[in-house]
């Protein structure tokens, strides 16, 4: 990912270093005494909603594939811009069948799928906001899902949260620093761009997370006969942009289509 890519600071701290100490320090310390949600909670999403063909977008190290009860050569991808991050989850993850994806979930997916799952699990919280803007992402792994798929996930809310006096500095300090960009980050906003996407959403705030879960993916083009292949926005019956669906719905290039897409997402229609 190019050091000017807003997205780049959410990823940065992901270096081979970083990963060796990430699940003592992340998910054995900060996970359930900062942000006060057991570990095992995000674990038990894992087995409850993980499908026989899953996408896994930011996995991190690897933990929660890892004890997710998968059988030895079960297919899963991976799905991450920081290659530190792809390389030591497939090492970990060596007995699946594993494929690995260098990509930006705010911008259309290079997969086909149909996948039975996706996660988005620790990753929202650290893209770029403001939420409206999140929506992106999960558009953008909802059209990969099959009719019958489930998106499940969780992240770290912002100043509206359940926090303690050390979780709230901690949360300011990591925004400071770009590593979290979610101070605006609510559990009906998140809730609101999961609605957008999905008919079906459950969330629950533990601590100072959001733990959800949406299936029944709302009508997103899909290949196949008779799928749309592009879309048009029209203005007073002039074409103002056109091209492929994931695209204009991700990254829109005139002002008149980004105004428009986001007062949809705002009135949670999209």
């Amino acid at each position: 990912m190019e050091r000017d890519d807003p997205a780049y600071e959410g990823q940065r701290e992901y270096t081979p270093l970083f990963l060796k100490i990430y699940d003592p320090l992340i998910l054995g310390v900060f996970t359930p005494l900062v942000w006060r949600c057991p570990t095992t909670r995000l674990v038990e999403g894992y087995r409850r909603h993980l499908g026989r063909r899953h996408l896994d977008v930011g996995p991190g190290t690897g933990y929660f594939l890892e004890r997710a009860g998968m059988r030895d050569g079960s297919p899963v991808t991976l799905l991450d811009p920081n290659r530190h991050v792809l390389e030591h989850a497939s090492r970990r993850l060596h007995r699946l069948d594993v494929t690995t994806i260098e990509a930006d979930v705010c911008k259309p997916l290079p997969v086909s799928g149909p996948f039975d799952s996706a996660a988005l699990n620790g990753v929202l919280h650290c893209l770029p906001g403001p939420l409206p803007r999140k929506a992106a992402a999960v558009v953008n792994v909802g059209a990969v899902l099959s009719p019958t798929g489930v998106l499940f996930g969780a992240s770290i809310l912002g100043s509206s949260g359940r926090h303690t006096r050390l979780s709230r500095s901690i949360l300011k300090a990591n925004n400071r620093r770009g590593t979290f960009d979610n101070l605006g980050d609510t559990a009906n906003g998140l809730g609101e761009i999961l609605e957008g996407s999905f008919e079906r959403v459950e969330l629950e705030t533990v601590g100072s997370m959001a733990i959800f879960a949406a299936t029944k993916p709302r009508g997103v083009p899909r290949a196949g006969p008779g799928a749309v292949d592009r879309v048009c926005f029209l203005d007073a019956g002039t074409i103002i942009e056109q091209g492929p669906p994931g695209r204009i719905l991700s990254e829109p290039q005139e002002p008149r289509t980004r105004q428009f897409l986001q007062r949809i997402i705002e009135a949670g229609r999209l």
